[in-house]
């Protein structure tokens, strides 16, 4: 697995368009993450969809098609130097084969931001498009808005990349050793659900891989991981990073499940990394080179995330 391209940077005044590709959006919420991007000193603009909502499934902000004709267009414009997701939910599989990935390419990179369901979209912008995404906080989500370590990390990686080129971990090695790999991963069942579409990537051989998710039962977080097993798609992973499990079963629980279905690859797993659906979730980039120091409990970068 190699590197992917690295987008440019943000500098004051860029303008950044928030899009809508999965669940509804509350306005009140994507007013508040509007102020903290103007105080930023950067120039949100809303794509014309961001606050629909699907007539018949109420858990889609929207219609697949207008979903990802505001993606689209907010990337295609070349006023616009980065696209951020208004939050989560689901519906990003739903509009992902609607986007014409010939158009996006020619457009050229710029930074992408998201979790949770947007991990359809992680995928397929590396499988697509061959681009370093960032995996952190969205503009109308709830810890982006009250959480100053969220923001203080997300505004960090997107102006001065340089400057945190290390996550630490908050816990003990699941499984202790060093290795080196590409950074990729998302929502657990998410990446199992992205097995055998277009967009999928063949396995996370070479890979630095990150895993987490939301509100799953013990066995639903079984049945994917062996998923993943049973179709190969861990084989030749370097490495896995844990991130939130919240609103799944006791942290022991859960912990106990990891260690059975990922302790017999043979490769360094490290816990409590912060990144995903907790309180103050960091920033990861996929698509770059790092190291993995499981016993220390670090991910270093080899550079910048953007350049």
């Amino acid at each position: 697995m190699n590197d992917l391209t690295r987008p440019v940077r943000l500098a004051p005044g860029a303008r950044v368009a928030v899009v809508a590709p999965s669940g509804p959006v509350p306005e009140e919420r994507l007013q508040a993450g509007l102020d903290v991007l103007r105080g930023w000193d950067l120039d949100p603009v809303v794509a014309p969809h961001v606050l629909d909502r699907h007539g018949t499934f109420g858990y889609l902000a929207g219609t697949d098609a207008d979903r990802a004709a505001d993606l689209q267009a907010a990337w295609c414009d070349p006023a616009v130097d980065a696209v951020l997701c208004a939050r989560g939910g689901y519906g990003a599989q739903r509009m992902v084969d609607l986007l014409d990935w010939d158009a996006l390419r020619a457009a050229g990179p710029k930074v992408f931001v998201g979790f949770s369901d947007i991990t359809a979209l992680h995928e397929a912008f590396a499988v697509r498009l061959g681009l370093v995404t960032l995996h952190g906080p969205m503009a109308a989500g709830v810890d982006f808005l009250k959480n100053a370590r969220a923001q203080d990390h997300l505004k960090a990686t997107l102006f001065a990349p340089e400057t945190v080129r290390t996550l630490t971990s908050g816990g003990p090695a699941m499984v202790p050793g060093r290795a080196r790999g590409v950074t990729l991963g998302g929502c657990l069942s998410l990446l199992a659900a992205d097995l055998g579409t277009p967009h999928a990537r063949p396995g996370a051989r070479g890979g630095l891989l990150c895993l987490e998710d939301v509100g799953e039962e013990t066995y639903r977080l079984d049945r994917c991981l062996t998923q993943l097993l049973r179709a190969g798609w861990l084989d030749g992973v370097r490495g896995v990073l844990l991130g939130s499990w919240e609103d799944c079963e006791t942290p022991e629980r859960v912990r106990a499940l990891l260690a059975d279905r990922l302790g017999g690859l043979g490769v360094p797993v490290a816990g409590e990394f912060g990144f995903g659906h907790c309180a103050g979730a960091l920033t990861v980039p996929f698509g770059v080179s790092a190291e993995l120091d499981a016993d220390a409990g670090t991910l270093t970068l080899d550079g910048p995330a953007l350049r």
